[in-house]
């Protein structure tokens, strides 16, 4: 992924997911209630997902800048497997 913004954009959401994650953790340790503790580790998936989808739009924006159209089509083909794989 070439693109420094989205490059930054990607870093930031995993690190907030991180710190997510982290509090996950402790409200596992600490006993919490369910409630809370799967609401915050469904906003932890969704910022993973997200991270993911943001690495693949920049990845297809790239492709389709290629002037070569047959590394155009196999970079398309490896992303839509990866997307595939987030799903």
């Amino acid at each position: 992924m070439a693109d420094a913004e989205s490059t930054r954009a990607v870093a930031n959401r995993l690190k907030r997911a991180r710190g997510q994650l982290d509090a996950v953790i402790r409200m596992v340790e600490e006993g919490r209630e369910c409630e809370p503790t799967v609401m915050q580790l469904a906003a932890v998936t969704k910022a993973l997902d997200r991270a993911g989808y943001t690495l693949i739009s920049s990845g297809l924006r790239e492709c389709m800048d290629s002037p070569d159209e047959e590394q155009r089509a196999e970079a398309i083909q490896k992303l839509e497997k990866v997307f595939l794989s987030l799903a």
